[in-house]
């Protein structure tokens, strides 16, 4: 049974779009979704399902979010050998003067397209470095993210529904996911 990451976008951040991931793990397993995982408070969480319609997990999911807590949140969904893909293609694995904490894999819900691939390659970021590899835009922020002013732009140029992680959490859901998988 193929095991799941979901992301969601924008839960718990700022006092806002509130859910206890013991409500949230609760939630999966009321749709059928099997061994819910949850890993810190910004909605992610790891599991098993037998569904193949991925696109249609994620609509389920946002639905039963929006019906049980009053907001819908942009759900996306990899699968943990997409996981392992986006971790081996990161185009700054072989700099070691990187800090983790300050690389963010943006997983976005669908391919923007060839249209919004060349905008986004005219952006001119002050400090920021970033690639974009299929869905996933890796961004480098070596001064942090707080007072960047690429996160706007980027969601007007790409116009596609996404959600960030940093590189520890992206690691961390990978490690979860394949002990997830070892555990059949």
């Amino acid at each position: 049974m193929p095991v799941i990451i979901s992301m969601l976008r924008g839960v718990n951040v700022g006092g806002h779009h509130l859910i206890k991931m013991d409500a949230l793990r609760a939630l999966y397993e009321s749709l059928g979704l099997q061994d819910p995982q949850t890993y810190v408070q910004s909605g992610n969480v790891i599991f098993k399902t037998k569904e193949r319609d991925l696109a249609r997990l994620a609509r389920q999911i946002e639905n039963e979010i929006e019906r049980r807590f009053s907001f819908r949140p942009g759900v996306i969904v990899r699968t943990s050998s997409d996981l392992r893909d986006v971790i081996n293609r990161n185009p700054f694995a072989a700099r070691r003067d990187l800090d983790p904490s300050k690389l963010l894999v943006t997983f976005l819900a669908t391919d923007p397209g060839p249209d919004a691939r060349e905008a986004l390659l005219r952006i001119k970021p002050d400090a920021e470095e970033l690639w974009i590899a299929g869905r996933e835009l890796y961004i480098y922020f070596p001064t942090g993210i707080g007072r960047s002013k690429l996160p706007p732009l980027l969601d007007r140029t790409l116009k596609n529904s996404s959600t960030a992680r940093n590189w520890n959490t992206v690691t961390r859901l990978l490690a979860m996911a394949e002990k997830l998988e070892a555990s059949r």
